[in-house]
């Protein structure tokens, strides 16, 4: 009994030996296959500012971006940027954008190429700014979007939606601020642009093209089609429509879910679906509420 289980033991030693042998032998391809794509994470320390890496040399992992020292975000070589800016891990900041002194960019912002951010201008997390230029002493919140492509198509011979091209800017004045998730589209046949101390909230969309001026106040949920223009200090209550190529007079405020079909070019108050002056949309509403044979609430 005693020679059985001493071969037994013997038999099971040799058994495991030769099994760490065989997964060395097959561990180890798997592990040089992947090695040539895997990130060097030791000059991604923190002790460390030097290049990202990676095997193919490729996106913002490539030997052209950086860390910065203040933040720990990601900067390409060629982007101008004030040694007092803080850019939070996780952000981006590519090719050729100029950012200024005192501005503070979130985790996961993406500042795109040629990108132009002005001094003490403050963006929140997720934001993407590609196309644009944004003024000094703004706020931007979380999830905004500026200077992607507009909605523009058109129908070609054989009736599909082509689309149109969008090439240009989108220009943001100072001290604006942009509520959390509003989108900003760039121009295609001129730059779209928001005026100095204009403010945004949130959930706002803004088409290509639209000239917004100064001291405006935009409410949650507007939304200006492509190509209108707007004046100075005009006030839009929530969920305002506007339809594309009009032009709104400065000093016009605008009730909640109020509709705007065509221009307004004399200042004051306006509401309704179509929008007209303050006290001939207050007569409907009465007027229909007088209506024989309908009751009124």
């Amino acid at each position: 009994m005693a020679a059985t289980a001493r071969r037994l033991v013997a038999s099971s030693i040799l058994y495991l030996n030769r099994m760490k042998r065989v997964q060395f032998q097959v561990t180890l391809p798997i592990a040089s296959h992947h090695s040539a794509n895997r990130l060097h994470f030791s000059v991604a320390s923190p002790e460390h500012s030097g290049p990202l890496q990676s095997g193919d040399g490729s996106g913002p992992c490539s030997d052209k971006f950086h860390k910065w020292h203040n933040g720990r975000g990601t900067l390409h070589e060629s982007a101008s940027i004030d040694s007092s800016a803080v850019v939070e891990i996780g952000a981006v900041v590519h090719s050729k954008a100029v950012v200024g002194a005192n501005v503070h960019i979130g985790s996961g912002t993406i500042v795109g190429p040629s990108v132009i951010i002005g001094h003490s201008t403050k963006i929140g997390y997720n934001v993407a700014l590609s196309n644009c230029q944004v003024g000094e002493l703004c706020v931007v919140h979380n999830g905004v979007c500026i200077g992607q492509d507009g909605f523009g198509f058109y129908v070609d011979g054989n009736g599909n939606m082509i689309k149109k091209p969008q090439m240009l800017n989108v220009i943001i004045g100072a001290h604006v601020e942009i509520g959390a998730n509003t989108c900003i589209d760039r121009g295609s046949w001129r730059d779209t642009i928001i005026g100095d101390y204009t403010k945004l909230d949130n959930l706002v969309q803004i088409g290509h093209n639209v000239v917004i001026g100064k001291n405006c106040m935009i409410c949650g949920q507007v939304g200006i089609a492509g190509s209108a223009t707007i004046g100075d200090y005009v006030t839009m209550g929530g969920r305002v429509a506007v339809r594309d190529h009009v032009s709104i007079v400065s000093k016009v405020r605008l009730a909640a879910m109020s509709c705007v079909t065509k221009d307004i070019l004399e200042p004051g108050d306006y509401g309704g679906f179509p929008a007209v002056p303050i006290h001939k949309w207050r007569r409907q509403i009465v007027s229909s509420r007088r209506t024989p044979g309908k009751s009124g609430p």
